[in-house]
């Protein structure tokens, strides 16, 4: 197949149609890069007022398929097929959560990349996660 890379309007509109209420932020693309962020709603809190896991791994795993639209093109269908997190500190609960994702290897039919997250104005890392997505024949 071949890909083409899209620009970060591209992607904007994309997520803004085919995810009306996705509440993300594209930041950059480019250079298999990526850096998004979204802020973290009421119920994305749990008990003891931090984010929750299942917010944390749904923006690294955004995050990674966001990098991959843009250095591929919009992929129908391309799909993780595995994420690795881990937890390293506790995120600021009235801080944007901001996911920096690069890509280390694009293969045929794999794709690998790694996310660092952090509390918005915070240089230290809250999680970092390593996924693989497996594209269309």
């Amino acid at each position: 197949m071949n890909y083409r890379a899209v620009s970060k309007d591209t992607l904007i509109a994309f997520f803004d149609s085919e995810f009306p209420n996705n509440a993300l932020t594209i930041e950059s693309v480019g250079d298999k890069k990526a850096c998004i962020r979204r802020t973290p709603k009421q119920e994305d809190l749990r008990p003891g007022n931090t984010v929750s896991g299942p917010f944390m791994m749904s923006i690294a795993d955004t995050a990674l398929y966001v990098t991959i639209l843009a250095e591929l093109g919009l992929v129908a269908l391309a799909v993780t097929t595995s994420l690795n997190f881990n937890f390293l500190r506790k995120p600021t609960a009235n801080a944007d959560v901001v996911a920096k994702c690069t890509l280390l290897k694009v293969g045929r039919k794999l794709v690998v990349g790694e996310v660092t997250l952090y509390s918005d104005g915070d240089e230290r890392p809250i999680a970092h996660a390593v996924g693989t997505y497996s594209l269309p024949s």
